[in-house]
C-alpha cells in the first residue's frame, strides 16, 4: 500500500490529535529519501521508494525545489538543495578540537559588536559559497543575506574570496556560468578575474563597494584552520593551479555595512580589527 497514503495507525492518530498536516509529512518523507540516498536520484526511483505515482511525487519535488530544499540537475535527476546543504553545515563538527561553527558564531558576534555591522558566515559547497549563519547589529537597516543563499563568485566579496582560494579547475566553469557575454570577451574577462584572484590572495581578503547593492560595502576574510594535510597531499588532490600556495578555504567571514559604516578609506584599518579578533580565536 502506498507509503504516502498509508502512514502507520499510530501516526494517523497522532496527526488527528495534534492537527498535523499530512501533505507536509509526505513532502518531508521525500526529502528524507534524498537525504538518506545522499546522491542525486531519478524521479522513478524516488517514486518507487515512496511507493507513489511519479506524477504525484513530481508535484512534491517541485514544491521542495521552490523552497530550495531540493534541486533538479541538468541530467534530470533530483538532489538536495542549498538549504539542506546549509543545515548540514550547521551541524558540521569536522574540526576535532571544537565545534567550528560555534566558534565562528562567537567571532561573528564580536565583530558585529565591535563594528556595528552585519556579519555572515559562509561555507564552500560544490555549487559555490552558501551562507550558513548571520548576525545583525542593532540597526534600523537590515542588509543581511538569508541563510541558505548562494553567493555569486564574481560580484560578492564572499564569492570572490572563495574563488581566489579554490583551484581554477573548480572555479572557472562556475564563473563562466555567471557571465552572459560572447566568446570574444570571455578570455579578456577571465584574465581580469585572475588578476583579482591574485590580488585577493596577496592581501588576504576580498572587498566590494556597492557591487551587489548600491551603497553597501562588504569585506570577507578566509577562515584559516590548522591544516590536517600536507602541501604535497593537497597538491596531489587538486593538481597544479596558479594559487597552489593558498590551500582551499572551507569557511569565510563577511562583514557588511553601509558606505558610512565601512568606508573605502578605512578598509585597511577595518581588516586589521577583524583579523585581530579572528586571531584571538586562532582561525586567522
Amino acid at each position: 500500500m502506498p507509503v504516502a497514503e498509508n502512514l502507520t495507525d499510530n501516526t494517523v492518530v497522532t496527526n488527528k490529535n495534534q492537527n498535523g498536516v499530512q501533505s507536509l509529512e509526505i513532502g518531508l518523507s521525500i526529502l528524507d529519501v534524498l537525504i538518506d540516498h545522499n546522491e542525486p536520484m531519478m524521479l522513478k526511483d524516488i517514486a518507487q521508494m515512496m511507493q507513489m505515482h511519479p506524477a504525484k511525487c513530481h508535484r512534491y519535488l517541485v514544491s521542495l525545489i521552490r523552497k530550495n530544499y531540493a534541486r533538479k540537475i541538468d541530467d534530470g535527476r533530483y538532489g538536495l538543495g542549498d538549504r539542506v546543504n546549509a543545515l548540514a553545515a550547521l551541524g558540521h563538527t569536522g574540526y576535532n578540537q571544537s565545534n567550528i561553527l560555534e566558534r565562528l558564531t562567537h567571532i561573528a558576534n564580536e565583530i558585529k559588536d565591535n563594528l556595528n555591522c552585519a556579519v555572515q558566515i559562509a561555507k564552500w559547497f560544490n555549487e559555490g559559497p552558501i551562507i550558513i549563519q548571520s548576525v545583525e547589529p542593532d540597526s534600523p537597516i537590515s542588509i543581511i543575506t538569508r541563510i541558505g543563499s548562494r553567493m555569486p563568485l564574481t560580484t560578492s566579496a564572499t564569492g570572490q574570496l572563495f574563488a581566489s582560494y579554490q583551484p581554477d579547475t573548480i572555479i572557472k566553469p562556475l564563473v563562466m556560468a555567471e557571465w552572459s557575454i560572447n566568446d570574444d570577451a570571455i578570455t579578456e574577462k577571465w584574465q581580469e578575474f585572475t588578476q583579482l584572484q591574485a590580488k585577493i590572495c596577496t592581501q588576504g581578503y576580498a572587498a566590494v563597494t556597492g557591487d551587489m547593492l548600491m551603497g553597501i560595502n562588504a569585506i570577507t576574510i578566509p577562515v584559516i584552520l590548522p591544516q590536517r594535510a600536507s602541501i604535497a597531499d593537497v597538491q596531489s588532490a587538486i593538481g597544479d593551479t596558479p594559487f597552489i600556495e593558498s590551500l582551499p578555504v572551507e569557511y569565510a567571514i563577511t562583514i557588511i555595512g553601509t558606505t558610512e559604516q565601512l568606508p573605502v578609506s578605512e578598509q585597511h584599518n577595518v581588516v586589521e580589527r577583524i583579523l585581530a579578533i579572528a586571531q584571538r580565536y586562532k582561525i586567522a
